[in-house]
Parts: structure tokens; C-alpha cells; sequence
């Protein structure tokens, strides 16, 4: 993106009008909404889990639904043996992965089509800047970085971000199944805290409030990047 800050501004307007939305009697809240997936898939808890996660994953539909918490949730709830637990896990990783998969190329499909309207629009690029912009995209396609995964990985919506960037960047493809395969101890890791801490404290991680904050901070980084960038090009 040109600006750093588009991103973390589009989530912020995108949970207002979701609230306002839910407010108005519009849609349903999402808890609601997932109160009655829960019944139409009453005695199929896998599907279920795999739907209510892939649907969190999804870059903004993920403000909607509070599904990770609400997954987990069921899992204790349900009371599974440890072979349960296992495969409910596996639900739980696959659709996270999917919901990767999808933000990865939705990132991918957003830069070719800025790129070609770049192009059409006829810039006020030179073609040495350009050929400059695109060997930087080509070098960043090789890799990605560990630290910044792991920090995306803190909450299923910030990975959804984390992983639209990816693409749209053209990172490696790799870092998909990368955070796939990190995600098998954070859910048992979570499936294990939601059953032994209070309900309240991760209810706090699908607060709108915290989601909010944690934007926020996402927002005052990015500008100061933006306001770096462009100062030292002038």
C-alpha cells in the first residue's frame, strides 16, 4: 500500500459500521448469529468449529464474528476426551489455515490490480524508480519475518492482516503453512487456558473495546512510518 496507515484506518471504519450496523437492529450480533450456527449444526462440532474459525480468519469478517473465543468455548464445554481434543484442534488449525490461504491471495489480488491502475493512470514514476520498486518486491518475495508472525499471531484478526499484507507484498507463500504449523500449540495451548482461567479474561480478547485499542497502537506505528518515509524523500 502507499500509505502504511490505510490498512489499520479500513479496520477501525469497518468495526464502526459493523457497531453501528448491530446497533441499528440491521444484522444480528455476531454472538447471536453464532448461537444459531450452533443449533443448525447441533451433533456436527467439527464442521462447526472449522465454519466459526474460518470465518474469524477471514480478513474484516473477523470483526463480526467472535469465533475463536466462541470456539473454544464449545470445545470445554462439550467436555471431549483427548482424541477429541486433537481432532478438534486439527478443525480449528485447518480453518485458520484456509482463512491464510484466502487473505494471502486477496493481498496478492489487491496489489495487481493498484499496480495496473498505477499503470494506466500514467504516474509520475520514472521507469528507473520503478524498475527500483519492483527488484525491492522481487527480493522481499524470498522471505519473511519470524518476530513480525509471531507478534500477527497474538490474535486471529491481526494475523488476518498480517497475512493480506504477505501477499500483497508477494512474500513467500511458505509463511501460510509456517503459521499453520504454530498454530497446533497455540490452540491447545488456548483450548487448555479457556478450561482452567476465568471465561472473563479471554472474553477480553473479543471485546470490541480491546480490539479497538490494539488497532489503535497498530494506527500510531503506521503513521510515524508514513510521516519517516515521506520526510526523508523530502
Amino acid at each position: 500500500m502507499r500509505y502504511h496507515s490505510l490498512l489499520p484506518l479500513s479496520a477501525i471504519l469497518s468495526i464502526g459500521i459493523m457497531s453501528l450496523l448491530i446497533t441499528l437492529d440491521i444484522i444480528p450480533a455476531g454472538m447471536a448469529m453464532l448461537e444459531q450456527l450452533k443449533m443448525a449444526f447441533e451433533g456436527h462440532i467439527f464442521a462447526l468449529i472449522l465454519i466459526i474459525i474460518l470465518a474469524e480468519s477471514i480478513v474484516y469478517v473477523g470483526f463480526y464474528f467472535p469465533g475463536q473465543f466462541f470456539a473454544v468455548l464449545l470445545v470445554v464445554l462439550a467436555k471431549p476426551e483427548w482424541s477429541d481434543i486433537l481432532y478438534l484442534t486439527l478443525c480449528m488449525v485447518l480453518g485458520a489455515t484456509l482463512g491464510s490461504v484466502i487473505n494471502y491471495f486477496l493481498g496478492q489480488r489487491f496489489a495487481q490490480k493498484k499496480n495496473a491502475t498505477d499503470e494506466n493512470e500514467g504516474n509520475d514514476e520514472t521507469q528507473s524508480i520503478r524498475r527500483k520498486r519492483v527488484e525491492q518486491q522481487n527480493s522481499s518475495a524470498k522471505s519473511y519475518s519470524l518476530k513480525y508472525l509471531l507478534i500477527a499471531m497474538i490474535h486471529i484478526n491481526s494475523l488476518a492482516f498480517y497475512m493480506f499484507k504477505q501477499g500483497e507484498q508477494n512474500r513467500s507463500f511458505t509463511v501460510v503453512w509456517f503459521a499453520g504449523l504454530l498454530n497446533l500449540p497455540y490452540y491447545l495451548l488456548l483450548i487448555f487456558a479457556t478450561s482452567t482461567l476465568s471465561e472473563q479474561v479471554l472474553q477480553l480478547a473479543e471485546n470490541t473495546m480491546f480490539l479497538l485499542a490494539i488497532i489503535s497502537i497498530w494506527l500510531l506505528v503506521c503513521l510515524y512510518l508514513d510521516y519517516k518515509h515521506y520526510s526523508s524523500r523530502h
